[in-house]
């Protein structure tokens, strides 16, 4: 049997019958194919830019797990985790088989978990030639000897094209959807061209399998390492800096969304590139990311201007413009993307209500509240129909990809901090001097300067002072940044407004609070706003 015979009955394993295969093409290929069909176009530089069309972000409402024998007492099932039966998911992989079936077809042979222990093979089938390369670039790159007996342990099914004409015959809510099928090992992505959906969904697999097969931390955030060592990770929602805080020319970068963290005391990368928010990106800003655009790079729902050049300030398409590029546009990086124990663990939080200290020193019960409680705040703009601040609690600041309880996830970071000595910080990167509308966002050089003086131990020695509504130490002094704005309350001109807007929003954290308290320690509860210790207030007004 000839090589092609053999690739297309390995293709017709997986049901899809007649396609015009193209295996493991070459990031140069694969945007000549979508520049040809006219699918996508180039900047002035020669970075592929494309348009996600109707949908320019995760479809959080649309995803589902198949509940089975293997899921059904473990999934923490809700709003988050939406079941789907077995029988519907069959019947849905069986239509996109038919729908993918006699094209044009793109099939990519990668992996996940940087940590040679976990490595786990995914095999992606997509219809677009640019969702190929989005894998190309996410996902890590086998050698050309791995390549020649790959077999994979996952296979992703992406079918942009597909729209479920009957969605309620399907056990689903309408035409597009993304599905997890743990015990066939297959994620399903239809109707939805946004190239998130194919990494997220690997990763909320790996959210589940790591804890309970392998007993590792999957973990939502970002992490480098210094010179000597040192690892440092950044937890934080989309728009918190975590990206933008953990590209550091002064360190490597290991990754810049997911890590597992091991019993052998080891950080590992998930994935093999980043996928960055680029709304607003400026050179000065944010150099490693900027510099990392250009051929190789995928640009997603861009504006340009009339001479051709980008327009990152242009939200007109989405304010969730996106690139991915490998890890390798970024100079400096850890190779292998792993490396030992944080010594310093950073939770970031845009808090738009100019309420939380910049920096700040958590205690291990305060740790785990906080981490539980994942607190960012939504501004205006972001979302239809929101025009001042809300506040935006994520679980373990990734809920949408946490298949289990959060208190599972929080259980094994406590317990991991606590083996590995490490200081956690709280580090708001929102609004100083009122809130969103009024004061003015925190200076990302003085955010900057604040990671940095932790990182080289210069908070260890100075005083702190404790929060008076949440409880948390805040540094009297920071190298490289104005003391008056570490006390978030001198930086108000009505002291008595801050303290309501303070409380405010601590009554927003124990409200959220509530549904993860059961299977809370005391301790973790303790780590919660002192909302009603208001009675030493007045000395400061």
């Amino acid at each position: 049997m000839n090589k092609s015979t053999l690739l297309r009955t390995n293709l017709e394993k997986y049901g899809l019958k007649d396609v015009n295969a193209h295996w493991n093409l070459s990031p140069e290929t694969l945007q000549k194919i979508t520049v040809d069909k006219k699918m996508g176009k180039e900047t002035l530089n020669g970075t592929l830019a494309i348009n996600t069309g109707k949908f320019t972000g995760r479809s959080p409402q649309d995803r589902f797990i198949v509940k089975d024998n293997y899921t059904s007492d473990k999934v923490w099932w809700g709003k988050v985790n939406k079941p789907v039966s077995p029988e519907n998911f069959d019947k849905l992989q069986t239509e996109i088989q038919k729908y993918l079936s006699g094209k044009e077809l793109y099939v990519r042979d990668g992996a996940v978990c940087a940590d040679p222990k976990y490595k786990m093979n995914v095999r992606t089938v997509t219809e677009l030639p640019w969702s190929n390369l989005f894998v190309f670039n996410m996902f890590l790159r086998p050698t050309p000897e791995e390549l020649e007996n790959f077999e994979e342990d996952w296979l992703v099914l992406c079918a942009p094209g597909y729209v479920c004409p009957q969605p309620e015959e399907f056990g689903i809510r309408q035409g597009n959807f993304s599905i997890l099928n743990f015990t066939k090992k297959i994620a399903l992505v239809g109707g939805s061209a946004y190239t998130g959906e194919i990494k997220k969904g690997i990763f909320s697999a790996l959210n589940m399998i790591l804890p309970v097969e392998k007993d590792v931390l999957p973990m939502h955030c970002s992490a480098n390492v210094g010179d000597d060592g040192d690892t440092a990770i950044f937890f934080g929602l989309s728009g918190t800096g975590k990206t933008t805080l953990s590209a550091d020319p002064n360190r490597k970068l290991i990754g810049d969304d997911e890590h597992g963290w091991t019993s052998e005391n080891n950080i590992f990368n998930f994935e093999g590139g980043c996928y960055a928010k680029v709304i607003d990106l400026t050179e000065e800003k944010e150099p490693d990311i900027f510099r990392a655009i250009k051929p190789g790079a995928l640009l997603e729902n861009v504006a340009f201007m009339e001479n051709g050049e980008i327009n990152y300030e242009d939200d007109s398409i989405t304010q969730n413009t996106r690139v991915s590029y490998p890890i390798y546009h970024i100079d400096n990086i850890q190779e292998p993307s792993f490396a030992g124990n944080p010594k310093n663990i950073f939770f970031l939080t845009c808090d738009a209500f100019g309420v939380l200290p910049p920096v700040s020193k958590l205690t291990p019960g305060q740790a785990a509240y906080h981490f539980i409680s994942g607190y960012t705040a939504k501004v205006a703009g972001t979302e239809a129909g929101i025009t001042e601040p809300v506040p935006s609690f994520s679980a373990c600041f990734g809920a949408p990809f946490m298949p289990l309880h959060p208190a599972k996830y929080a259980e094994m970071l406590s317990s991991k901090m606590q083996e590995a000595g490490v200081n956690v910080w709280l580090i708001n990167t929102g609004w100083s001097a009122g809130p969103y509308g009024v004061g003015s966002r925190i200076k990302l050089k003085y955010t900057r300067a604040m990671i940095t003086a932790i990182l080289k131990g210069q908070l260890d020695e100075v005083d702190y002072e404790q929060h008076p509504i949440f409880g948390l130490f805040m540094p009297k002094y920071c190298p490289n940044v104005p003391t008056e704005i570490l006390d978030p309350m001198n930086t108000w001109l009505k002291k008595g407004a801050y303290i309501g807007k303070a409380i405010q929003l601590a009554h927003s954290f124990h409200l959220n609070f509530e549904k993860f308290s059961n299977g809370a320690s005391q301790q973790i509860i303790e780590g919660g706003p002192l909302i009603d210790e208001h009675h030493h207030l007045e000395e400061r007004i």
